[in-house]
């Protein structure tokens, strides 16, 4: 299965999805993606050389789904070995491990310090150039919060089912 993020402006990311190896987190995503949930929201929290997120309602990451998912990785009890290496995608959350509902990332560059950590669920194949894009938007606010100047917004998540 893939699935494709379509940036305004700055073009498609690629990834392949893994539901054999995070299908909770896997399936949540793709449900809120099919229902159009994340079409015209942004890139709402961008940390150059650490990771870009997106998917909050209002486009402030402090806001909070309406619903949380079990959190797939191993803090949590659920093996996942997908590793968050540069351009993996995963799940943002809360403090607490079951936390995660609409909020993910990408990873810019590589951050192992979230493995175990966090629950990935996919990987980039294509659009790495945009990624570098995404993650060189000029930024204000806290150092962990990194807001946008101007949100890269996300125009469209499709999902492709192979077969």
């Amino acid at each position: 299965m893939k699935c494709v993020i379509k940036t305004k402006g700055f073009g498609d990311m690629v990834f392949t999805l893994f539901p054999e190896l995070a299908p909770i987190t896997t399936e949540n995503f793709v449900k809120t993606a099919e229902s159009g949930f994340y079409d015209g929201l942004a890139w709402c929290r961008i940390v150059k050389d650490y990771v870009i997120q997106g998917g909050s309602p209002d486009n402030d990451i402090m806001t909070d789904s309406d619903w949380h998912i079990k959190g797939e990785f191993a803090e949590n009890g659920i093996p996942n070995p997908i590793p968050h290496k540069r351009g993996a995608l995963s799940m943002a959350r809360d403090d607490g491990y079951d936390t995660a509902g609409t909020q993910f990332f990408v990873v810019h560059q590589d951050a192992h310090k979230l493995d175990g950590r966090y629950a990935a669920f996919g990987q980039l194949t294509e659009g790495f150039q945009v990624l570098d894009q995404i993650a060189a938007v000029p930024t204000y606010g806290p150092e962990t919060w990194n807001k946008p100047v101007e949100m890269p917004v996300i125009e469209k998540i499709m999902i492709l089912r192979e077969g």
